[in-house]
Formats: C-alpha cells, structure tokens, sequence
C-alpha cells in the first residue's frame, strides 16, 4: 500500500529524522572544535580514514563544489593531518590521504560523538538491526 507524503505518520517521522540530523550536525560542529576543526574538515577527515580519495570523490560524497575540498584539504595538510599522493592506479590523480595523527583525530572525533551512542544502546540489537536496515533501505543500499 502506497503512502502519501503528507499523512500523518510520515511527516512525524520526516520530522523526527530532521531531528536526528541537527542534533547530529551539532554535536559533530561541537566535537571538531574541540580538535580545533571545522565541522567540514571534520567531516573530510572521517571520510578519508575510510578510504583515501581524489578530491572529485571527496566533493561528490559529501555534495559540494571541488574548489571547496581542495580548500579543506589544503588547510587539513597545513595541519599535518592529510598529505596528497599519488593513486597506485592512476600517478596522474592525486589521493588525500590521512596521515597518522589524521587517522587518531578522525578515531577520536567519532568515539566523541555520543548522541546517538546512549539512545542506540537503548535498543535491542535485533532494534539496531531493523534500524539500520530500514535506514540502508531507504537510502537505496544494499541490505546485507
């Protein structure tokens, strides 16, 4: 059976995911400036612990021009926290790459980040399961 987007039980829970996302937006903004980041550096260097990435790549995750992670990722290595390299596959692309102390910041932001930690831990893990299923469902990725 097919919703519509304005009854009543989807706009509360479009409202409640708003919620989650500014809380989570605040907390990350707080969380980078007590390691004297911004919020979008923050948000560059926990992509790129994950996985080193060309500056296109990094722009196309998180939804912004390449002129302004080019200038992330300028100050971010001013810092000593990204250094560029070249790809293995391709010496023509440079890949931003967290340096050591790049990757511990990253691990520090994240484990800072409680807001959703306490409310998660709330949940059984069969909860945490259908949440997080339901979420990749929605965004469209794989449910493994």
């Amino acid at each position: 059976m097919a919703t519509s987007r304005t009854d009543p039980l989807t706009l509360e829970v479009v409202e409640l995911i708003g919620t989650v996302v500014a809380r989570y937006y605040e907390e990350y903004e707080q969380a980078a400036a007590q390691h004297a980041l911004t919020g979008a550096q923050a948000r560059v260097l926990g992509l790129l612990s994950l996985d080193p990435l060309p500056m296109r790549r990094i722009a196309q995750k998180l939804k912004c021009e390449p002129s302004n992670i080019t200038g992330i990722v300028d100050r971010l290595e001013a810092r000593g926290l990204v250094e560029r390299r070249p790809d293995p596959a391709d010496r023509r692309v440079k890949l931003a790459v967290p340096t050591e102390e790049g990757r511990d910041t990253a691990r520090r932001l994240r484990e800072s980040l409680d807001f959703a930690r306490e409310p998660l831990n709330q949940l059984t893990e069969t909860e945490r399961t259908l949440l997080r299923d339901l979420l990749k469902r929605m965004l469209g990725t794989d449910v493994a």
